[in-house]
């Protein structure tokens, strides 16, 4: 990978300059879609000092430094550094460490940010990484997936762990199929005839800044609750939508019909909840709430638990067809990410006008199918594209999309490009 290697030569330099010395090894990480050359790149030096001195080779990202026994993770306002640390804490929490060495550590990251493509999420299992490396210490890739995805939650996104464990659990030139509970990964190979390529909107949302995210994951958490109730379950363990269908040992189709009986259209207020759960409002929300959704008025169950029943149908649907590669393959795994983007727009509201747009450009010419990846609300969209349509797909999206407005200031390396399945999070020692 020469990209890589002049990338990390550089970082040498940059660190030389900033510190005075030279890295001890580099940690990369990828972002979402494991795309190949789009990741989180470390420059690492342990020091004899308790100090974490933080530096990032973007100037828009200031220098910060702290120290190593003191971690404080900032919510109200989630600057750069601060998922660095939630990766550092996570570490040190797991082996119930203090008096931790200090290090230097010089960031450089090539995923646009807030973009959907995981950043935060690859800075967070970069930062995991190096203190494990640091401590020399070992976890499995699945703990340390595992570790990470709950570490971010530090920062106040109340977050899964699929990002996390396709950084972690990649390899090159397979996607992977991530399940949960426990984590494991599934190779699916991927249709030779199709690309997948990326394409950015150019809105940036940066889901711990705001409550979207939160609200999302609190209405389905709701919904898995209400559920759990209607079918007589332990509905105060439950929080997972996921949990529901295993402890019923049913298909997602099934549960979809549950969904259908158990739940209304119309939103819930947080009394009406209250009064399917026998709860007062008060245990509502210190007990089940996350603080950023305490004081939300209406909760749409019903269309929450409808997109993630039908989105884990499609996932199991698009690996069966690869697995039987019929002729139609690229239409029918096409079909199946334009329901997804339908979904994620109508039932799940996580789409945003510039994201449908682009969709409906990306499908215009010549995409059987694209929707948007990551958490919503801006960020990018991935779309399946025959091989031979390619250079024309490129060049009618990069004018409909980005020369007809400002967006064409974007870096075009940054706002659309193909990826190919690359590997996982790695250390590289310093020769």
């Amino acid at each position: 990978m020469p990209v890589l290697c002049d990338r990390l030569l550089k970082l040498k330099e940059i660190f030389n300059s900033k510190f005075g010395s030279i890295p001890k090894f580099y940690v990369r990480a990828p972002g979402r879609v494991n795309i190949i050359e789009q990741d989180m790149l470390i420059a690492v030096e342990p020091v004899k000092t308790h100090t974490l001195q933080l530096a990032n080779t973007n100037p828009l990202y200031p220098d910060f430094s702290t120290s190593a026994n003191n971690i404080q993770i900032d919510r109200t306002n989630p600057l750069w550094h601060n998922y660095f640390l939630c990766g550092f804490k996570g570490i040190q929490e797991h082996f119930g460490l203090s008096n931790l060495t200090g290090m230097n550590c010089l960031v450089d990251g090539n995923i646009p940010p807030s973009s959907g493509l995981s950043s935060s999420s690859a800075l967070v299992c970069c930062a995991g990484l190096v203190t494990l490396t640091v401590l020399g210490m070992n976890l499995s890739k699945v703990e340390l997936a595992e570790i990470c995805a709950k570490s971010e939650r530090y920062i106040g996104t109340e977050g899964g762990g699929m990002d996390q464990s396709i950084s972690f659990l990649a390899e090159e030139g397979t996607a992977k199929l991530i399940e949960f509970s426990p984590l494991r990964a599934t190779d699916v190979k991927l249709p030779s005839g199709a690309v997948f390529v990326i394409a950015n909107s150019c809105v940036e949302m940066n889901k711990a800044a705001t409550s979207h995210f939160n609200v999302r994951v609190m209405e389905c958490r709701l919904a898995a609750k209400l559920l759990a109730k209607y079918k007589s379950l332990q509905w105060d363990k439950v929080l997972r939508l996921e949990e529901v269908q295993t402890e019923l040992g049913i298909s997602l189709e099934e549960m979809l019909l549950v969904t259908e009986d158990a739940l209304h259209s119309e939103p819930y207020s947080p009394e009406e909840i209250c009064k399917c759960l026998g709860i007062s409002l008060e245990e509502l929300r210190t007990q089940i709430l996350s603080p950023n959704t305490q004081d939300v008025l209406i909760f749409k169950l019903y269309q929450r638990a409808k997109h993630v029943y039908s989105e884990a149908a499609r996932v199991l649907q698009f690996k069966k067809i690869c697995e039987e590669a019929p002729d139609n393959i690229v239409q029918l795994l096409g079909e199946l990410m334009n329901q997804s983007h339908k979904s994620c727009r109508d039932m799940y509201e996580c789409s945003c006008p510039e994201l449908d747009q682009l969709v409906d450009i990306c499908r215009k010419f010549g995409a059987p199918g694209s929707r948007l990846t990551g958490a919503g609300w801006g960020g990018c969209t991935v779309s399946i594209v025959p091989a031979d349509k390619l250079p024309s797909f490129l060049a009618n999206v990069q004018e409909a999309y980005y020369q007809r407005s400002n967006r064409s200031l974007v870096p075009e390396k940054q706002s659309l490009f193909v990826t190919k399945p690359g590997g996982g999070a790695l250390v590289f020692l310093e020769a």
